[in-house]
């Protein structure tokens, strides 16, 4: 590329450096779409990983034998980039979880709470070695799981929870569906078409 071939070496490692950065964190951010399935996302991060890293190492294989600056700007940036895709995807936080939570002495509470806050909520009795528990699995966005385990440690600040990454399911993953209302509630209800359409009018 022109605009880099003119660049003083200094400014050609700043380029490296950042470029660098750029392609790697896409490339790990493509990786983690490719894991989840996300073959559009994918497909588009790869073009222009690729179309990057060409240019960068255009630059290094031309003129890193005359500076070592640039070599070392290349492998700072691919270190740093494995970082910053790492926190970009954690800021974006794609895709679903399953969360696993057992309770104690607080498990109906916090069903009730994920039931009002997530669509997909299975809770279960059991025991452990000593004491009855209460088993309880929730479907999320991986975005919702810091605020929701927040307020389910409000509850229980003695509760075990693990999270694990859902690549597929048989439901969509969203928020509680709204209660009927209105003339949908009055049709769900079991009331005839015509008592509707007596009230509607």
């Amino acid at each position: 590329m022109s605009w880099l071939d003119g660049l003083q070496v200094w400014q050609l490692a700043l380029a490296i450096f950042s470029l660098r950065i750029v392609d790697v964190s896409m490339g790990t951010l493509r990786t983690i779409c490719v894991v989840q399935g996300r073959t559009l996302v994918s497909v588009c991060l790869g073009f222009c990983e690729v179309l990057v890293w060409i240019t960068v190492m255009n630059q290094v294989i031309h003129k890193a034998s005359g500076s070592p600056l640039l070599l070392m700007a290349y492998a700072g940036g691919f270190a740093t980039g494995n970082a910053v895709g790492i926190a970009l995807e954690r800021w974006l936080a794609l895709g679903a979880v399953m969360v696993r939570v057992v309770s104690t002495h607080h498990g109906e509470e916090l069903a009730d709470m994920f039931r009002d806050r997530t669509a997909r909520v299975f809770s279960f009795d059991g025991r452990d070695s000593h004491d009855p528990m209460t088993l309880i699995y929730v479907v999320m966005r991986r975005r919702e799981v810091k605020p929701l385990i927040a307020l389910a440690r409000r509850i229980d600040p003695d509760l075990f929870y693990s999270v694990e990454s859902l690549r597929e399911s048989s439901a969509l993953v969203g928020s509680p569906l709204s209660q009927p209302a209105g003339l949908r509630k009055q049709v769900e209800s079991g009331m005839t078409g015509r008592t509707v359409v007596d009230q509607v009018l």
